[in-house]
């Protein structure tokens, strides 16, 4: 279970490399996309693997086992809502060049006097980045939510298999109880961070608009 382990966490550490060659060289946009989405699908797999192991493991070392695991599936999950936002990116780059291009190719003729409609070209395409960022902002505060909501029942499960791992050990019930404490901590945490990002998107929905 060990390798395996090290081996998935290698994966995730080459996936986040390929993000960076990306961003640098966007013109082997496609390669890229398919290596990362391969090492996903190959990280995910490794994690069912995982998941059998975690229940052959001693009754002992199941909830340790079982939180690294899980912060994988995390990883992992970012990875994949990070490949969407970069594909939605380049996909909006590319509408908006070729909508430019077309607008800017038309003309209109009269008595062989042509017009050239490059002012309001660029004023579309004004227009068009400002709703591109508003959607943009839309969609990544919807995976900074969904992130958030994985987070909450990632604490909420390791709660329970923190409290579980504390009575196999014979842990007292005041250890216990600050164990429960830090948990309740963590979750304010975790709802004043969603409060907070819910505030900045409206925000600045509001101000491109």
């Amino acid at each position: 279970m060990e390798t395996l382990y090290h081996q998935t966490n290698y994966l995730i550490q080459e996936t986040s490399e390929l993000f960076s060659k990306l961003d640098k060289d966007p013109s082997n946009y496609e390669g890229i996309e398919n290596a990362i989405q391969s090492k996903i699908n190959a990280i995910s797999a490794n994690c069912e693997k995982l998941d059998i192991y975690v229940f052959k493991a001693p009754i002992s070392q199941r909830p340790i086992a079982k939180m690294r695991v899980d912060q994988l599936k995390y990883d992992n999950k970012h990875i994949q809502a990070s490949l969407a936002a970069a594909q939605n990116r380049r996909q909006r780059r590319e509408q908006e060049l070729k909508d430019r291009e077309q607008l800017l190719s038309r003309r209109f003729g009269h008595d062989h006097t042509s017009i050239n409609v490059d002012y309001l070209g660029q004023e579309q395409v004004s227009l068009q980045n400002s709703h591109r960022n508003v959607d943009e902002m839309i969609h990544t505060g919807s995976n900074i939510l969904e992130t958030l909501k994985y987070n909450r029942e990632t604490l909420k499960g390791a709660h329970r298999r923190i409290i579980d791992l504390a009575n196999t050990l014979g842990l007292s019930n005041a250890t216990i109880s600050l164990i429960e404490r830090r948990v309740s901590q963590d979750k304010y945490i975790l709802f004043g961070g969603m409060f907070v990002t819910l505030a900045v998107i409206t925000l600045v929905i509001m101000y491109l608009t």
